[in-house]
């Protein structure tokens, strides 16, 4: 066999088997991706989850309480006249013993 031809062999059969072991590797890998889409999450990623949103939900809830406190001191603060009549300091009594 001629030189020419003995190389074109070589060439192919090179080109085939890298060809081929290409295509299995991406069969592996998409494989691979469906079963982690399907595997449920881990039980330290649900709890890291339900953590956030807990942490979230207290974000919400302490702007809302520090919201109230900024609207009960701006009416505080707005108010002139007081609202009934002025506490007067006790009478001093003497008790006997």
């Amino acid at each position: 066999m001629s030189d020419i031809l003995v190389l074109q062999v070589v060439v192919i059969a090179c080109g085939t088997s890298a060809f081929v072991a290409s295509l299995w590797f991406l069969r592996r890998y998409l494989e691979l991706r469906q079963e982690r889409s399907l595997r449920p999450p881990a039980p330290d990623l649900v709890r890291l989850e339900r953590i956030e949103q807990v942490v979230e939900v207290t974000a919400v809830e302490v702007e809302r309480l520090a919201e109230a406190n900024r609207f009960l001191a701006k009416l505080l603060a707005e108010r002139t006249t007081p609202i009934g009549p002025a506490a007067k300091p006790p009478e001093r009594v003497i008790t006997p013993h």
